[in-house]
């Protein structure tokens, strides 16, 4: 698949403002193997990487780790979107509830984009609240920068519900 730029419905739909959705293109989207495969480039300002005190030796300027840990959660409601239909505006929010075992694999400095795979683990769906739990992977040049395991728990809430995020292990 061609990369495949985000269209106006998707942007529109974000809970977020689209400057920190990190990512300009899908890659790959299988529904058979419950993931998703995005770009993400390194070439322009980053939160926190546009803030860093930079050194050439005792701190290069490197995409940030906080930075990665937010991709993951757009990269969740990419998955959500595009994979189950869930659409914010239908009243559909996610919310991140645990990281398992994240772990950043190497330094990334600006320059060559990110390549971030979604997998979804195992889900258990009722008709307004199901909890996921993801797989992740980022790829910079071949090698993997950033992989773990996180879980977000999804609600269809309604105007004047209340958001709890109480969610099975």
């Amino acid at each position: 698949m061609p990369l495949q730029p985000f269209d106006d419905a998707f942007l529109a739909d974000l809970p977020y403002d689209p400057e920190v959705l990190l990512f300009d293109a899908i890659v790959e989207l299988d529904p058979e193997g419950r993931r998703v495969v995005c770009q993400m480039p390194t070439d322009k300002p980053l939160p926190f990487t546009t803030s860093q005190r930079a050194h050439p030796v005792r701190h290069p300027r490197h995409v940030a780790g906080a930075t990665m840990v937010h991709a993951s959660g757009m990269l969740g409601f990419i998955h959500s979107y595009y994979l189950h239909g869930m659409r914010h505006a239908a009243g559909w929010i996610g919310y991140g509830t645990h990281l398992y075992q994240v772990v950043f694999r190497k330094l990334v400095p600006p320059g060559a984009p990110i390549i971030a795979t979604c997998r979804e683990v195992r889900g258990r769906r009722g008709a307004t609240k199901h909890f996921v739990r993801y797989a992740f992977e980022f790829r910079h040049e071949g090698d993997v920068c950033y992989e773990g395991e996180q879980s977000a728990v999804w609600m269809k809430v309604g105007e004047g519900d209340p958001i709890g995020l109480d969610a099975p292990e």
